[in-house]
């Protein structure tokens, strides 16, 4: 066991762990860390401890659960209005996601895939005809995810500058007031757009999931806060997650100039650089779970109300599984690493996420062939540890 050490923690580089985590990856596969309340709660940072405790259903992801682990202030104040789809358990958990999963099979996705292909062009024609230099973040990196998940779920675009800022107080606050009122926000922006969209349903997801609905009583108030629980948190995983992806995967890139050359020269790796680069960054770091029943794990006990924390960014760097896991390959096999988690709550978007990652970042860096850094990389801001990781801004010139 190691003394304890402090979760979640800034990251001293954008893309590597927190160095102060290091106790942690000594320590694999479990280990104890303290949140910000003092409570101590299990660190999972081995990565065949985490797949087996991942598809373990005596963990559970019930955030509405007294002892479900808090790790920030932020997290601790919405954590009873609960979640959908990831902060519920089975049944409930298999009924939400079956009616989500047709939206977003590969089938479905791929078809998406010249849809995506437009949206990145048309963003990086107003790159080009602005002029060098631009800022990537609020250019490219942010727009391209929102563009498409409002198309699929059936949102106006028009609104995007209203729930983008209201999912970044959300997700970084900072006090906790500011989260609990931008939960409020998105959950009566979706109350709203749901009431116009009853009588008359359009083509998104949104509105598939409003004609299921209808089936029921339509005053019925417990099936519309469903859909408002689920609309949220589609809307801001969905843009969220891989808008930091893009931003700081084009960050990681420009900082791996044989690694980019590589990619230049053969674009034909951009499908195992973007599982690479998953890997390799780990922007959602801190999988929380609590434990139903005593687990027993690598010869440690998990005791029945512990809480569980999966450190992915030290998951999907253990060397027994990813050799010279520090560095980045487009050759090693990282089918297995866990940036989308595992088990019944494996993200259920990744194959949208894929799409997305592989036509961004093919076509900036293939319009763009001079993208370089406008400032030296120390001093471009990034997002703190207890949220997720990405760039603040990422100022460009070519």
């Amino acid at each position: 066991m190691t003394e304890a050490v402090a979760f979640p923690q800034d990251r001293a580089c954008p893309y590597h762990p927190p160095t102060a985590y290091e106790p942690l990856r000594a320590a694999r596969p479990l280990t104890r860390v303290t949140f910000y309340d003092g409570r101590s709660v299990w660190a999972v940072t081995g990565h065949a401890a985490a797949r087996q405790l991942l598809a373990d259903q005596r963990l559970s992801s019930d955030r509405r659960n007294k002892s479900f682990p808090a790790p920030t202030e932020r997290f601790a104040a919405i954590r009873d209005r609960g979640v959908a789809l990831i902060g519920v358990d089975d049944p409930l958990h298999n009924v939400q996601r079956r009616k989500l999963i047709p939206s977003f099979a590969v089938k479905r996705i791929n078809a998406l895939r010249p849809r995506i292909q437009e949206t990145v062009d048309r963003l990086l024609d107003a790159m080009e005809e602005q002029g060098s230099p631009a800022e990537v973040v609020s250019a490219f990196a942010l727009p391209v995810p929102s563009m498409v998940i409002c198309a699929l779920l059936g949102v106006p675009y028009a609104d995007h500058d209203y729930f983008e800022e209201q999912s970044r107080r959300l997700l970084r606050g900072p006090r906790a007031e500011d989260v609990e009122r931008a939960r409020g926000e998105l959950e009566g922006y979706f109350h709203q757009l749901i009431e116009r969209k009853w009588g008359d349903p359009g083509d998104g997801l949104l509105d598939d999931l409003i004609r299921e609905h209808r089936a029921t009583p339509a005053g019925d108030t417990a099936d519309r806060d469903e859909l408002v629980s689920l609309a949220v948190i589609l809307l801001v995983a969905g843009h969220e997650t891989t808008a930091n992806m893009i931003s700081l995967g084009t960050f990681t890139l420009l900082q791996h100039p044989e690694q980019l050359a590589q990619l230049r020269a053969d674009e034909t790796l951009m499908p195992a650089a973007v599982e690479e680069l998953l890997r390799f960054l780990s922007i959602a770091d801190g999988m929380l779970r609590v434990a139903k029943e005593d687990i027993e794990v690598a010869g440690r006990t998990i005791r029945a109300g512990d809480g569980v924390v999966f450190s992915t960014s030290l998951i999907n760097r253990d060397a027994d599984v990813y050799p010279e896991s520090e560095e980045l390959d487009w050759h090693r096999a990282t089918r297995h690493h866990l940036a989308f988690g595992f088990g019944i709550h494996q993200c259920l978007g990744q194959n949208l996420a894929r799409a997305e990652l592989e036509i961004a970042l093919r076509a900036l860096f293939r319009r763009l062939p001079k993208l370089e850094l406008a400032v030296p990389a120390q001093e471009i801001p990034f997002k703190p540890g207890d949220t997720i990781q990405g760039m603040l801004e990422l100022p460009v010139t070519w």
